[in-house]
């Protein structure tokens, strides 16, 4: 009985370790925050812009929580204004985070 005691007690250790350590693991449903994703909606930038496709419109969604981290970017302001980015994602029915 003392040896089926120890290998339930080790289980449980795994099981809880395993438990603590996916909790460290970043979600798959956070944004992958790369700004070269975004790169389909350089239309709606241009001059003049156009309507944002669809699929810029997918990536603005998908990189909401990114933006804030791009507008303090000095590099990336020097193509996309504040006034742009709030611009495409209206156009996208997307609400930027107040940065």
């Amino acid at each position: 009985m003392k040896s089926s005691t120890k290998i339930s007690s080790l289980v449980a250790l795994y099981a809880f370790m395993f438990v603590v350590l996916m909790s460290q693991v970043p979600s798959t449903d956070a944004a992958n925050c790369n700004y070269m994703d975004l790169m389909v909606c350089s239309g709606a930038i241009s001059s003049p812009p156009q309507p944002p496709s669809a699929a810029c419109c997918s990536k603005v969604k998908e990189q909401r929580s990114c933006f804030c981290e791009y507008l303090r970017n000095p590099t990336l302001r020097q193509f996309v204004t504040p006034e742009d980015a709030q611009r495409v994602a209206g156009q996208c029915h997307v609400g930027l985070p107040n940065c």
